[in-house]
């Protein structure tokens, strides 16, 4: 790849419509550009880098055994009917028409296509277990793309899928694929971390997520400060207080408390008008009652309350997790007022319920167990219920995980331990389907007794271009990309530094003799008015992790080879270096 030729264009400013570094720089050094929001046409140095992490993942899966396969992107609308995801992703998808008006999406994912094809093929168990994968483009109509590559509405992901007899051979299916990921993110070289995931709308049991650590990351998850315990946070689970005595609990009595619609009002009020005895009132002795709006994926709203500690928030994100493929937005004025139960800033369980007032469902984060004693709203203004005990005055419609997860709290897992946030891109996921798809589709075979089964599934994803933007993520620096050298897309970029002639012929013969030995480059054979400072700037900014400089030295006998990551740099007679430079490069 010469760099007189080579189609490619660096950058000295960042583009304009760039959030994170690694946005920044694949764009500055020309391995991307921007077609359309979400929508990136690869340049021949991203899809070198592209190619190898395909690569990496095709030697991976293909070493446990899965077979590739490849899907049209243009799929039929009735297996996804059948499943129900048609109207489950909502706004999500991109949908078309054909000229016979017959309904059509790009695929967003496959696994209604993947079990189609077994069924279509396969009739017994002896034909399992089988696992098949496809590395190809996808589609999400994503409401807000950002960050480049990493949240986008076209993207490359490898998806696999197992098809077992029974759950044994599915957890062993699932075993196989997620070392099978250890492997593949191990050599793709960045920091990433396992956690426990929910499904969401993939359905199925078990779910664990592969993140890449990264200050830019959408997902946050926590692990343990004393144990191996980590999760995202949607799927962290509260751990429940045991069940309290109320044995001599006074009776729960309503109090005016002027002026208190919110938690921090409402602790004043009953630090001043009803003091404890053994402490101050803290908005963890309050019961917070949030109202929000579900919105279902048929276009149906549904009201919700939630009831939880007045030191916490609800967490939107994590909430939607629960609740996938569900929306959630807050409950607006208009809506409020069809339910005249509601008093704003004083809602109580006792309007809450199907037994209550307004009739709307009531869920409880877990910290509000039975015995528990709070102060919450009276169903009027300016008043408030003081010693409501959860179980012997209200009950919920049952539980939820929604509410915020904070640094500090306990550990679900140990006693001892508590957790601590970091922030993480999605780079993985594995899921038990289970047999979710297959009832949905009919995929059964004969078991050993002659008899119809259904066949148990597990699902697994990598998101191929997401991985190029997390790796760049985690290996740059301020001067530009920092490949790891697996993904490079050459291992050496030589940089002809000079205007002699003879630096020019130095050059050219190196370039040839590592070529010969197997060796790719990129030349910077750039003349004229191209100046050594920009080649270097280039070289920087590019990231090949080794940088060959041919220049005044020549006259000597010598030239600089340097490590793009760590900055060293060493001197090499110039007869041998091809031999020399191959054994750094580790050919």
């Amino acid at each position: 790849m010469r760099m007189s030729t080579l189609f490619v264009r660096t950058l000295r400013e960042d583009p304009s419509d760039a959030e994170v570094p690694s946005h920044r720089l694949l764009v500055r050094a020309g391995y991307i550009r921007r077609a359309a929001p979400g929508i990136y046409t690869w340049l021949p140095l991203g899809l070198k880098v592209l190619a190898k992490v395909e690569r990496v993942i095709r030697e991976e899966m293909d070493a446990i055994g899965a077979q590739e396969v490849s899907f049209p992107a243009l799929l039929p609308r009735e297996p996804y009917e059948a499943t129900n995801r048609w109207t489950e992703y909502g706004d999500g998808i991109f949908r078309l028409k054909d000229r016979k008006d017959a309904d059509y999406l790009l695929g967003p994912t496959h696994e209604e296509m993947f079990t189609l094809l077994v069924k279509d093929m396969y009739s017994s168990y002896k034909d399992l277990p089988l696992s098949l994968y496809q590395v190809q483009t996808k589609y999400r109509d994503e409401a807000r793309p950002r960050a480049g590559l990493l949240r986008g509405r076209e993207f490359i992901m490898k998806d696999s899928y197992s098809f077992d007899i029974d759950d044994a051979g599915l957890e062993a299916s699932y075993q196989a694929h997620r070392d099978a990921y250890v492997r593949i993110f191990d050599r793709l070289g960045f920091d990433y971390v396992i956690v426990k995931a929910t499904a969401g709308a993939m359905g199925g049991s078990k779910s664990e997520e592969f993140l890449a650590n990264a200050a830019v990351g959408e997902d946050t998850y926590v692990r343990c400060t004393k144990c191996d315990y980590a999760a995202n946070v949607e799927a962290v689970e509260v751990r429940a207080p045991a069940p309290v005595s109320y044995d001599g609990v006074p009776a729960a009595h309503a109090e005016d408390t002027p002026d208190t619609p919110t938690i921090e009002t409402l602790v004043d009020h009953l630090n001043a008008a009803f003091p404890r005895e053994d402490r101050p009132w803290a908005a963890g002795d309050t019961l917070k009652n949030v109202v929000v709006v579900l919105k279902h994926p048929d276009g149906t709203r549904e009201p919700l309350a939630i009831g939880l500690p007045g030191d916490r928030e609800v967490d939107q994100k994590r909430l939607e997790g629960q609740l996938e493929p569900i929306e959630v937005e807050a409950m607006g004025e208009a809506e409020f007022a069809r339910h005249p139960a509601l008093v704003k800033g004083y809602i109580g369980p006792a309007a809450l319920g199907e037994e209550g007032a307004s009739g709307i469902r009531y869920l409880l984060d877990p910290r509000v167990a039975e015995g528990t004693r709070w102060v919450t709203g009276a169903d009027e203004a300016g008043r408030h219920v003081i010693d409501l005990v959860a179980g012997r005055d209200f009950t919920g419609d049952g539980t939820i995980e929604a509410a915020e997860v904070r640094d500090g709290d306990a550990c679900p897992n140990c006693d001892d331990g508590t957790l601590e946030s970091a922030r993480g891109i999605e780079m993985g996921h594995v899921f038990q389907l289970g047999r979710k798809y297959a009832e949905a589709l009919d995929l059964k075979v004969l078991d050993e007794n002659g008899k119809l089964v259904t066949v148990t599934m597990g699902s697994y994803g990598v998101g191929v271009s997401r991985a190029v933007a997390a790796i760049a993520e985690d290996t740059l620096d301020e001067i530009g990309l920092c490949w790891p050298r697996e993904i490079a897309p050459a291992d050496v970029h030589v940089v002809a530094a000079g205007k002699d002639q003879a630096v020019f012929d130095a050059a050219e013969a190196l370039v040839a003799e590592l070529l010969s030995a197997g060796v790719d480059v990129i030349y910077d054979d750039r003349a004229g008015k191209i100046s050594p400072g920009v080649k270097f700037k280039d070289a920087e900014l590019l990231g090949v992790p080794t940088i060959v400089t041919v220049g005044r030295g020549v006259a000597d006998g010598v030239i600089e080879v340097k490590d793009r990551r760590t900055g060293e740099k060493q001197e090499l007679a110039l007869t041998g270096a091809a031999d020399a430079i191959r054994t750094i490069v580790g050919l």
